[in-house]
């Protein structure tokens, strides 16, 4: 039936005599923040994208919901947050829900020419036809004679692999370039810097000769132009890190006056909004500017068009595992604050992600933090962190200041604790479940149907074992940890795990048991605990629980990366296992190939460490 309704809604292009659909232009780019002379920043070099600026309205809250590449654009073509969907795990892949669509498909419905020029990189499989053309050689010029377009070009030289390239003509001075007070002040960080901002000026350059294009082409009188980034710049605690500084992006839009009854009341040219407006939101404001209302299924609002929605009160941000790496923060903002909520708190912001180990300021900054040279808001990035962060924008921009503990601004961190947690209960997110539950729970359907089943996903449970809730009077750590949910287990033993060694002690004999429990991801995290904190006895035998289960051929990527980050975790304690690690990766070629090369660079970051 919800098909069937969805399909009536969008079922032909505009008849005679109605109002003609308007083009639509994305200019994305790709790692950026609002590092833009119009977004006030004066060591930019930026006259393209200014000019742009000035006919447009600028929206200065503006988040990416991920901060990384897949799960941000997931979000984008889905309308949904990929923690609802099982998609927030960068390089991973799950089936669209039941009844749902990308918007492609949508606005192709309503009589639209859909080119994407180039980059689609989607956690999410694709069904049927989503583009007319995803191609190099994609163009609205290619649609047919008076047909409406949707058009992204989307500019790749911003990405974090291109800071690092080498040689480069260095364009701006990197002596002059602005440092965040959480990185160190050193040559490798300013000349990565700087040429972070020559990228971005090569990208001006190339929206200047679209938009020179499109003006040669006779459209821009009947197009609406946006220009945005996927998410922050690629330099590290920005990618990565579900911050402002990693989910704030450069976000403008231009209506030509033909079409500004499209806008928003608050449309000026050349003025700015603090509207809150993030990725989740696009879907929606795509069908409204075509003159229809978003889908049934979609989470975002509508923030254009002819069914505008009232703004957002708050915007929400995730992050799950990073390449190899495991982590689950989720955090939220208004206009004014962010609250970070770290669930997995032991683990460090700086986690040794291969691929971004790979720019010369990861390395340089990583070891000063080894020598003790840095001081403590450089060293953050490298230390445990706090279970909450709660920072003002309006007086720490760069988030360097906590006040998850300042007594004035309880009420104001509780008013968004809350929001958080009813934004986690409202979408179902699925990523409180271990990755491997989380597919096998599916049964390879989309994780978002399995997740309305109560039977298969009680968030309410799962999400008070995350946090620890108490309940009745009661600590939940001890129900957590006999729960008949194994996902419950799992974040019982996580807790357990996080609170450290006098936690590990005084749960032992819990720990013991959880090594021979039906749950792989249960006996992982049981295991590394054991392996840190317990006597030598109990170490050898989580130890030997694990090195079976790094086995990539035997249990897949999921469970092998959980089992290979505990065992690194654990350290050279492990060490007489390494000739399993070694072969810990052996049938990569079977994995999804999203995944494929994760499981070596676990094992050889390992044998580097160990040797």
């Amino acid at each position: 039936m919800r098909i069937c309704l969805m399909l009536a809604l969008f079922a032909a292009p505009a008849l005679a005599g109605e109002p003609k659909r308007p083009n639509i232009l994305w200019i994305t780019c790709e790692d950026m923040g609002p590092h833009l002379g119009c977004y006030g920043d004066k060591y930019a070099n930026t006259p393209n994208l200014d000019k742009l600026a000035k006919r447009s309205l600028r929206y200065k809250n503006a988040w990416s919901n991920a901060p990384v590449c897949a799960p941000a654009r997931s979000t984008i073509i889905s309308g949904m947050y990929p923690t609802s969907l099982g998609a927030e795990h960068m390089r991973s892949m799950v089936p669209m829900p039941k009844g749902t669509e990308m918007y492609p498909s949508l606005l192709r419905r309503l009589g639209y020419y859909c080119t994407n020029w180039i980059k689609e990189d989607y956690n999410l499989a694709k069904m049927g036809k989503v583009w007319d053309d995803s191609s190099k050689s994609a163009h609205f010029k290619n649609r047919a004679k008076g047909q409406p377009f949707f058009a992204i070009f989307n500019f790749t030289v911003t990405h974090e692999s291109q800071i690092r390239t080498r040689p480069h003509k260095q364009i701006h001075d990197p002596a002059k370039v602005p440092i965040p007070p959480y990185h160190p002040d050193t040559p490798e960080v300013r000349k990565d810097w700087a040429q972070y901002y020559d990228n971005i000026a090569k990208m001006d350059e190339m929206v200047g000769k679209l938009l020179q294009e499109l003006e040669d082409a006779g459209l821009a009188e009947e197009t609406i132009v946006f220009f945005f980034s996927d998410h922050g710049s690629g330099m590290p605690r920005n990618k990565r890190s579900p911050y402002n500084s990693g989910l704030n992006v450069p976000m403008m839009v231009h209506f030509p006056q033909s079409l500004q009854g499209l806008a928003p009341k608050e449309y000026r040219e050349g003025m700015s909004t603090d509207r809150l407006v993030s990725f989740v939101d696009l879907a929606p404001t795509l069908l409204s500017l075509a003159g229809e209302k978003a889908a049934t299924y979609h989470q975002g609002r509508a923030f254009l068009g002819k069914h505008e929605a009232p703004p957002n009160e708050y915007l929400h941000g995730f992050r799950g595992r990073m390449d190899e790496r495991y982590d689950l923060i989720r955090s939220v903002r208004d206009k004014r604050y962010v609250y970070v909520r770290n669930f997995m708190p032991h683990k460090i912001g700086g986690q040794h992600c291969e691929y971004m180990f790979q720019t010369p300021t990861t390395k340089v900054w990583k070891k000063l933090f080894d020598e003790g040279k840095l001081n403590e808001v450089q060293s953050a990035f490298w230390k445990p962190r706090p279970k909450e962060e709660f920072y003002d924008l309006k007086t720490d921009p760069h988030e360097t200041k906590n006040l998850a503990e300042a007594p004035e601004l309880q009420e104001l961190k509780y008013k968004l604790r809350n929001a958080l947690i009813e934004h986690l209960i409202e979408t179902r997110d699925v990523g409180f479940l271990p990755e491997d539950e989380l597919h096998a729970r599916s049964g390879g359907a989309s994780p978002y149907d399995m997740a309305l089943d109560e039977k298969k996903y009680n968030v309410d449970e799962v999400l008070g074992a995350a946090m620890n809730l108490w309940r009745a009077g009661r600590e939940s750590l001890p129900d957590a940890l006999t729960s008949s949910d194994s996902a419950v287990r799992y974040w019982g033993f996580l807790n357990v795990r996080k609170y450290g060694k006098e936690s590990a002690e005084k749960w032992t004999k819990q720990l013991r048991g959880a090594l021979n429990d039906s749950a792989p991801s249960v006996r992982i995290i049981a295991a590394e605990t054991l392996g840190i904190f317990g006597n030598d006895v109990d170490a050898r035998s989580a130890i030997d629980v694990l090195l079976p289960l790094a086995s990539l051929e035997k249990h897949g990527y999921a469970v092998t990366f959980q089992a290979l980050n505990a065992l690194d975790a654990i350290g050279p304690r492990a060490k007489y296992g390494l000739p399993q690690i070694q072969l810990a990766a052996k049938g990569e070629k079977r994995v999804e190939p999203r995944v494929a090369g994760m499981a070596q660079r676990l094992v050889d970051k390992i044998v580097a460490d160990w040797k």
